[in-house]
């Protein structure tokens, strides 16, 4: 009976992991998001309102924030000067967004 409810556990998991996987963001859309909702501010990866604070890697690496969960919570919840962005684009949306940054930062913008 072990066996049995072994084999069908492990079944239910390659299943699970098989046809549950989770979405990747895109940061070809999140560059499109960025353009409409983020560029006024952050063009070129600059930070108009913090000079110091850019979305450069170096920057990035400086202020914890080189990372999806950094980006995604920013943009979702905004600080300081920053607004939030919940609400107003979608989750998969922010992901992307975040998706791009990195991917932009990585490459120097």
């Amino acid at each position: 009976m072990k066996k049995i409810l072994s084999i069908l556990l492990l079944g239910v998991a390659i299943f699970s992991f098989a046809f549950n996987r989770p979405a990747l963001a895109d940061a070809a859309a999140g560059g499109a998001v960025f353009n409409a909702n983020c560029a006024s501010c952050h063009a070129g990866g600059r930070n108009l309102v913090n000079a110091q604070k850019t979305l450069s890697k170096a920057d990035l690496e400086k202020y914890d924030m080189y990372s999806i969960e950094a980006i995604t919570n920013q943009v979702t919840n905004g600080k300081n000067a920053m607004p939030a962005f919940k609400g107003r684009l979608s989750d998969a949306q922010i992901q992307d967004v975040a998706a791009y940054v990195l991917s932009k930062a990585e490459a120097g913008w």
